[in-house]
This record gives structure tokens, sequence and C-alpha cells, in this order.
């Protein structure tokens, strides 16, 4: 590949919302290129349950997850720190496949609509005369009109971009583990523990997804992770149950730290911001994949009416995007700090749990607050 290459669209980060909008764009026969610092297929801390709100776009994008063996999901369960448990019907449904299977999937189509996958990181990203330059480890420099950030949680390129929320230390750990074990299909469950949630939900081949958080601080009074949910999280005697008779697939847990719930903007230095580059929920509220998903949507549409000039100007795109981001995702991030702010407080959340346990219809327009709608198309 040439030293300096020019493409219609560059794409940081090959994740979710990544590979959707290289899928979407390429459709169009726009030349799209991704760089992903990972090769694919590769396992990450995440819940794996995904909102049926996205089905029409995967559909859209020639992905169909069940193809794949993603697990229907149309049940919630809710368990309190002490042990009382709650039961609802999901609103509107979703699915569990791992990220491991979801993003060699989008990867595959990707490739196969002709986008270029590059293994590199990106070390910067200028903008200048209408034109981005970016620039990978490996000292290759690329061109394009068009550059969408979908880089994560936390990049370097963050910290280049200055961004505010990345000055701010963040107080939360992530743990994920796949076992083999007794569970329902088409159940996910949301168990709390003192100072934090598991989330657990079946996904292809018969797995387990358990995937927590915690607040650091909480964590790092024990040895490792073993003792920590030795003495913490198996308080929960529901998530005790699932870890003590299940059997590891992993040969250690995968974890993350310094995962940042802040406000972020959907745009910086004119890129345009995807998936949990532009705003992350509370996993707590269980639709940060089905999110990742839609910004993409929302961008690629942009994106393609601007490179055919029913858009007018880059600050006509960058406004409707982040007036649409906004329209779509700032309610839901807002509940979802909301309902993590109650949770954070052993005593207050026993209390409204047990309101809802006394008024069950009250759970599913909770979990409305933090849904979208099937995406039109």
């Amino acid at each position: 590949m040439d030293r300096t290459t020019n493409f219609d669209v560059i794409i940081i980060g090959g994740g979710l919302a990544g590979l959707c909008n290289a899928i979407h764009l390429s459709k169009f026969d726009k030349n799209v290129l991704l760089i992903e610092k990972n090769t694919y297929p590769k396992h990450k801390v995440c819940g794996e349950y995904i909102s049926n709100e996205v089905l029409p776009y995967l559909a859209f994008l020639e992905i169909n997850p069940f193809d794949f063996g993603a697990v229907k999901i149309d049940k919630f369960q809710l368990s309190t720190t002490n042990n009382k448990l709650i039961d609802a019907k999901l609103p509107l449904g979703g699915f569990g496949i791992s990220r491991f299977q979801l993003d060699y999937i989008l990867a595959e189509k990707a490739k196969e609509n002709g986008v270029t996958i590059l293994q590199d990181a990106v070390l910067e990203s200028s903008f200048e005369n209408e034109i981005f330059t970016i620039t990978t480890k490996n000292n290759q420099k690329f061109r394009t009109g068009i550059a969408i950030g979908s880089f994560g949680k936390r990049s370097l390129l963050d910290v280049k971009l200055d961004r505010s929320f990345i000055k701010k230390k963040s107080p939360y750990l992530g743990v994920k583990i796949h076992v083999k074990g007794e569970f329902k299909a088409d159940l996910v469950a949301l168990h709390n523990f003192k100072g934090g949630y598991c989330g657990v939900s079946k996904v292809e081949n018969d797995a387990i997804n358990l995937c927590y958080i915690t607040n650091f601080s909480s964590f790092k009074k024990y040895k490792n992770i073993t003792d920590f949910q030795e003495n913490v999280v198996f308080k929960n005697e529901y998530l005790k149950d699932i870890f003590k008779n299940s059997k590891p697939l992993f040969d250690e847990p995968l974890s993350i730290s310094q995962i940042s719930f802040e406000t972020k903007n959907p745009i910086e230095n004119h890129l345009i911001m995807c998936g949990d580059s532009a705003g992350m929920i509370h996993p707590l509220c269980g639709n940060g994949m089905s999110m990742a998903i839609q910004s993409a949507q929302i961008a690629s549409k942009l994106i393609l009416n601007y490179l055919d000039g029913e858009v007018l100007s880059r600050n006509e795109l960058e406004n409707k995007y982040i007036s649409e981001w906004k329209k779509q995702f700032k309610w839901r991030l807002k509940a979802g700090h909301f309902i993590a702010m109650l949770f954070r407080n052993d005593k207050m959340a026993n209390f409204l749990l047990q309101i809802v346990r006394r008024i069950p219809f009250l759970l599913p327009i909770i979990i409305k607050q933090t849904h979208g709608k099937p995406i039109k198309i």
C-alpha cells in the first residue's frame, strides 16, 4: 500500500460501529479504509445482549445474526443485593451473540463488500483544508475528506484530541468470562451485588456470558478477581450458583479498567464519533451494542448524503449528526445515568426494587427508557 493513499472515508476502529459504517458505506460503492489494531476474531469485555431494535438495520446490511447462532431472548430477571428476585417480559426482546462471533461476521462482510481493513494503530488525525491526514503506528499516511472515530471506550486519540472525559479518572472495572452450565436460553438476567452488577445471558454454542462491572475502589481491597468474587460477587446467591455450577471456557477472565460514562461530544475536530467513542450507556441498562450499531446507521446515511451532494457543507453534516445523535440517544444516556446513580446506593436500590416487585408493570416501562424502537431504514 502506498505511503499516502486517498479514500472516500476512513474509519478509525473496527468494533461494531466501525464495521457497520464500513459495510453501509461500501454498499454504495464508497472507497472505505477501516483501521483496526486487533485481528479478528477477538473476545471483548461486553454484555453481549442486543435489543431487537437493530434487526431491520442488520438485515439492510445483509447480516442475520440467527444464521450464526444468536440466541433469542424475551425475558428479563433482576435480583437485589439481598437476593430478592423480579421477573419481567422484555418489551421488544433481543438476542445474545458474542463479540468474538459478531465482529468476525461483520468484518468478513466488510471485506466481501470491498472494504480495505488494515491492522494498525492510528497515532494521529489532523484536519487541514477540508482534508484529514491519518498517521499510523507503522508510519503510513492516508488522506480522506471524511473520517469516523469508532475506537472504543478510551484511546490514545482521545488524549491527542484533548477530549474532556479523558482527563477524569474513571472508577469502573469490567470483568467477563464465558462458561458452560445451566441457564435459560430466552433469559437475560441482571444480578446486583454490593458495588456492582453482573449481566448473564446465553450466546452462540450454548455458552453463557457472565459480565460484571464494579467500582474499582471496592475491587482493590481484594488480592485478585477470584478473591473479589468469593467475598463480594457471591454474596448474591444467584451469581454464586451460576459461577460455582459452571465450567469456565476462558483460561482467565477478561478485564478492562478506566471505563468512563462521562458525557462525550459526537463530533471532535471534525471526526464523526460513533459507538462508545460518542457515548456509553451504563451496562446496567444493557443496550450499548445496539446503540453502537444504530449510531453507524445515523452516520452512514448522513455521510452518503454529504458525498452525494444532498448535504451541502461539512458544517451542515456535523450539525445534522449531532442533532440526530442527541435525538436518538440523549434521553437514553440520561436515563441510564439516573438509574445507575440510584443503584449505587444499596438501600435506595433495594427500596426501589421492592416497589417494582409490588408493581411489576413498572419494570418494562423503565426498560423502555433505555431502548429505542426498531430502526427505520
